[in-house]
């Protein structure tokens, strides 16, 4: 699972089955163009996701060729659109979109993209930005333009940067990155969240925790300002 080649039509037996993963896998072999772990990662993310933030606007920050957006759109039809948003959207990108759409029309026109910094999207409390692998200080961009908006939020860390990120009084009993990811959970619980933190199987990736977070008043219909 945790394979960096790509997925290529030689593949499709691997994904034999009638399942809403093994469709999606068939597509992206025959897509030719994104690694095997890539697949696996957007799945895992997106269904835990999705356990806990239904509808609302997907917004995918270094989402590249999209996938985890477009699977989030496949997994909670309540989401009308996604949007992409990376300085450098992945080439692969386009090609991805048109296979997702030609075997789920109702994908079409729900998707855009915006080669630009989440600093200065405009987000909105009803959207749940995601982002799967942001590096370094990136996570914590997201985190922030995610709660200034008062918006859901999911995250999986990596590549964290010691010298920028915040390890808190932690680095004495922990190691750098978990320090660093402990201390982002604790800020969004101190700014009025509810965190849970879980992980992905390890063996498609040793960066596999998972933060998901939800303003604690979502649940009572109250829009967060």
């Amino acid at each position: 699972m945790g394979s960096k080649n790509r997925l290529t039509a030689h593949d499709v037996a691997r994904f034999s089955g009638d399942t809403l993963f093994d469709r999606i896998g068939r597509v992206v072999c025959h897509v030719g163009r994104l690694p095997r772990k890539e697949l696996f990662e957007a799945w895992e993310v997106a269904r835990r996701v999705r356990r806990h933030c239904r509808g609302g606007r997907v917004v995918d920050v270094a989402g590249g060729h999209g996938l985890l957006a477009h699977i989030l759109l496949l997994l909670d039809d309540s989401s009308s659109h996604a949007v992409i948003v990376d300085p450098a959207p992945a080439a692969s990108g386009h090609a991805l979109h048109a296979a997702l759409v030609a075997e789920w029309p109702r994908l079409e026109g729900r998707v855009t993209v915006i080669a630009d910094d989440i600093r200065r999207v405009p987000l909105d409390s009803t959207d749940i930005v995601v982002s799967c692998h942001a590096c370094g200080a990136l996570t914590d961009h997201v985190l922030d333009a995610a709660r200034a908006a008062g918006a859901r939020v999911a995250v999986l860390p990596c590549c964290h940067d010691l010298r920028s990120s915040d390890t808190g009084p932690l680095d004495g009993w922990l190691d750098g990155p978990l320090a660093i990811d402990v201390m982002r959970a604790y800020r969004l619980t101190s700014h009025g969240y509810r965190v849970r933190t879980q992980t992905i199987p390890g063996a498609i990736t040793p960066k596999n925790r998972l933060l998901i977070a939800v303003p604690s008043d979502w649940d009572r219909g109250i829009k967060r300002v």
